[in-house]
C-alpha cells in the first residue's frame, strides 16, 4: 500500500508524501508523535491521581459512600465540560483546546492532596473532571482528524499511548507511596504535566490537519475559512439521522459505557481493595492498576491482528466474556496475587470493546457517532466509581466490583445482538468522512464474523 510505504518512510527521517494527500506525511507523522504524547500524559497524570485515592480518604476520613459522591464531583465537571468542548474545538480548533486543557489538568491534579473533607474533596474534584473531560475530547477530536487524513486505522496507538502512561504513572505512584506525602507526589505531577505541555505544545499548535483524501464535502453554510484545517472544522455540516441509526449509536455507545465502566471503577477502587480487603502494602495496592493498564495496553497494541483474525463481534464477545470472568476473579479472590491476576485479566479482555464499538457508531453515523458513543463510554468511566461507593456501603467491595463482571457480559450479549448492523450507504459515508479507504469499503456489512481486512481496519480507529 502506497501510504503504508511512505510512512515508514516518514519514520525512518526520509522525505515522504503525496501533494495529493493535502501535506507531507512526515508533517502528520511529527503530528501523530504529539498527539501519543498528550495521550501518554493523560494516562500517566489520571493514573497518579487514581494511586492515591486511599491515602487522600484517609486524609479526609471519608467513608466509602462519602468517597463516592466526592468522586461524582469528577463525573460531574468532566460530563458538563463534554458538552461544551466540541464547540470549543469547532470555535478555536482542537489543537488549542488540548494545550489549554492539558495545562489546566496539570494545574487541578494537586488540589485533592490540599482538602481535609469529603465536600471540599468533591469541590476541587469538580474542577479535575472538568479539566480531564475537555482534554479527552478536544485530543480525541484531532486524533480523529489525523486517522482521516493519514488513512490508517491508527485510533488504537493513541489509546495504547493513554494506557502505557496510566501505567507508569501507576508504577511510579506504587514506588513512592510508601515515603511519599499525597501532596508532594501530586504537586511533583504539576510540575512535570506543566514542563510535558510546555514542551509538547508549541508543536501541536504549529500544525494543522490537511483535508482527507477524497472529493470535498460541501462547506457548512457560514463557516469559517480560516478554521478549516483544525479539529471538527472544514467538516460538512452533520447529516440529520434516521431514528433507526441513532438507536443503533446509542446501542454501540451503552456497549462502549458498560465496558468504561469496569475501568474508571479499577482505577478508582482497585488499590482500596486489595489494601482494604486484602492486606496489601501501599506499593502493591498501587501496583494493581499498574498490571491492568500494562494488560490493556498490550490488549490494544495487539487489537488489529485479534480483528483480523476473529472479527469484530467475536472480538466484543470474548472480550466481554474474559473480562466477566476476570472480574469475579479480581473481586472475589482470597489473595492479593489471585487478585492481580484477575485484573490483568480483565485489562486484556476490556482492551479492545471501546475502539470497536466506537469505531462502529462511526461507521453508522461518521464523526456524530464517534462523539456520542465516546460521551458515552467516558461517562460509563466517570460515573462507576461513584455507584461503586453507594454498592460498597450497602453491601460490601468486592461485592460491588463484581458489577463490573455484570457489565462486562451484558457488553458481549448486545455486542453480538447488534452483529449484522451494516454501515451507511456510500454517498452519506464519504460526506461522513468515515471511507477513508473509498465508498466500497464505506458500503460494507459491518460484520464481526466475517473478518475481512478492510472490516477489521475500520473496526479498529476508536473515537
Amino acid at each position: 500500500m502506497p501510504n503504508l510505504n511512505k510512512l515508514r518512510t516518514a519514520i525512518s527521517g526520509g522525505h515522504g508524501g503525496d501533494p495529493a494527500d493535502g501535506a507531507p506525511l512526515s508533517s502528520l507523522t511529527r503530528l501523530r508523535i504529539t498527539l501519543t504524547v498528550f495521550f501518554a500524559l493523560d494516562g500517566f497524570l489520571f493514573a497518579g491521581w487514581v494511586v492515591r485515592i486511599p491515602a487522600i480518604k484517609q486524609q479526609t476520613g471519608a467513608s466509602a459512600s462519602d468517597l463516592g459522591l466526592a468522586l461524582l464531583g469528577v463525573s460531574a465537571g468532566a460530563v458538563v465540560t463534554m458538552m461544551f468542548t466540541g464547540r470549543m474545538c469547532r470555535r478555536f480548533g482542537s489543537h488549542p483546546v488540548t494545550v489549554v486543557s492539558s495545562a489546566l489538568l496539570a494545574l487541578s491534579i494537586a488540589l485533592p492532596a490540599q482538602t481535609h473533607s469529603a465536600p471540599a474533596l468533591g469541590l476541587v474534584l469538580l474542577v479535575f473532571g472538568a479539566a480531564y473531560g475537555s482534554l479527552n475530547v478536544s485530543m480525541n477530536s484531532a486524533a480523529v482528524d489525523l486517522v482521516a487524513a493519514m488513512r490508517r486505522p491508527v485510533m488504537s496507538s493513541f489509546h495504547a499511548a493513554f494506557s502505557l502512561g496510566g501505567m507508569v504513572g501507576a508504577g511510579l505512584g506504587g514506588l513512592v507511596a510508601g515515603g511519599l506525602s499525597p501532596s508532594a507526589h501530586l504537586l511533583a505531577l504539576t510540575g512535570v504535566g506543566l514542563v510535558v505541555t510546555a514542551l509538547a505544545g508549541p508543536s501541536l499548535l504549529r500544525h494543522t490537519v490537511p483535508t482527507a483524501p477524497g472529493p470535498d464535502p460541501a462547506p457548512a453554510p457560514g463557516a469559517a475559512p480560516a478554521r478549516a484545517k483544525d479539529g471538527a472544522e472544514g467538516k460538512a455540516a452533520p447529516r440529520r439521522l434516521d431514528r433507526r441509526t441513532r438507536r443503533l449509536v446509542v446501542l454501540f455507545g451503552v456497549i462502549a459505557l458498560c465496558t468504561a465502566y469496569g475501568e474508571g471503577a479499577l482505577a478508582d477502587w482497585g488499590a482500596l481493595h486489595l489494601a482494604q480487603d486484602l492486606d496489601a502494602g501501599a506499593g502493591l495496592a498501587a501496583a494493581g492498576y499498574s498490571l491492568f493498564a500494562l494488560a490493556m495496553t498490550v490488549g490494544r497494541l495487539s487489537g488489529t491482528a485479534l480483528l483480523e483474525r476473529l472479527g469484530q463481534t467475536r472480538t466484543l464477545v470474548a472480550g466481554g466474556a474474559v473480562a466477566a470472568l476476570g472480574m469475579l476473579l479480581g473481586a472475589l479472590a482470597p489473595t492479593t496475587w489471585l487478585a492481580l491476576l484477575g485484573f490483568a485479566v480483565t485489562g486484556l479482555g476490556l482492551a479492545n470493546i471501546f475502539p470497536v464499538a466506537v469505531a462502529r457508531a462511526g461507521a453508522l453515523a461518521g464523526p456524530s457517532g464517534v462523539a456520542a458513543a465516546s460521551t458515552l463510554g467516558y461517562g460509563g468511566m466517570l460515573l462507576g466509581p461513584p455507584a461503586i461507593g453507594f454498592l460498597a456501603d450497602w453491601f460490601s467491595l468486592p461485592v460491588a466490583l463484581t458489577t463490573v463482571a455484570l457489565l462486562a457480559a451484558a457488553a458481549a450479549l448486545i455486542a453480538y445482538s447488534a452483529r449484522n448492523v451494516s454501515a451507511p450507504e456510500p454517498t452519506s459515508a464519504a460526506r461522513a468522512g468515515v471511507a477513508a479507504e473509498g465508498a466500497r469499503e464505506a458500503a460494507t456489512e459491518i460484520r464481526a464474523d466475517v473478518p475481512a481486512d478492510a472490516t477489521a481496519r475500520t473496526a479498529h480507529q476508536e473515537g
